[in-house]
């Protein structure tokens, strides 16, 4: 992908298996904080062996390439962290509070409107890359009757977005967030704001 002056590059395709899969498939070319973006997944994944359901261009289906310095294996929790309060801080900017739902949701007044899945590759302890698979309900306003609970920022709001536009801000958040990792304070901040918003399903 091709430098930018924005702290992320984000290549769109009309059609992908799953982002992360693409993500995996370019890795040695892309840069740190490089995202691709489907308007349509084929077969993307959730948590365990769940896949996220998304209509054609109405929502955000995207991975995120981030090549930390010097997170181990035990940092693994402030990705998730940084990912769930970078979307987080997003969706205030849109009127609306989010809570994390452990591990790595973000709902909505009890609805998921966000998923996330992280893979990691590892060189020993150390986290070498993540890949950061994102399910971002934008626009979706018509749901199979199998998912339980999902809402929209569009059924929120009233609004309809522009996916482009919006990925993009929505990066901004993220980046800001990410940029935390490189300091102890940093780190310590995340994780007390994400302890602060996060639940468990009793």
């Amino acid at each position: 992908m091709n430098p930018s002056k924005k702290p992320f590059d984000i290549l769109w395709t009309a059609l992908a298996e799953s982002t992360n899969k693409s993500i995996r498939e370019r890795i040695d070319s892309c840069d740190n904080m490089s995202v691709i973006a489907a308007e349509e997944q084929t077969a993307g994944r959730g948590q365990g062996s769940h896949t996220w359901y998304s209509t054609r261009g109405s929502n955000l289906t995207f991975s995120i390439l981030y090549k930390p310095v010097d997170l181990t294996t035990d940092d693994m929790l402030l990705l998730t962290c940084a990912t769930t309060l970078g979307i987080r801080d997003y969706l205030l900017g849109k009127g609306v509070e989010a809570g994390i739902k452990w591990p790595n949701d973000i709902w909505v007044n009890g609805k998921k409107i966000c998923g996330i899945l992280i893979e990691n590759i590892l060189d020993g302890k150390k986290i070498s890359r993540s890949i950061i698979g994102i399910g971002f309900n934008l626009n979706e306003t018509d749901w199979p009757d199998y998912l339980p609970n999902p809402v929209s920022l569009r059924q929120l709001t009233g609004a309809e977005y522009d996916t482009r536009a919006e990925l993009e801000e929505l990066m901004y958040k993220i980046c800001r967030r990410f940029a935390r990792l490189d300091s102890s304070d940093g780190r310590h901040v995340l994780q007390e704001e994400f302890e602060k918003y996060l639940f468990r399903l009793a």
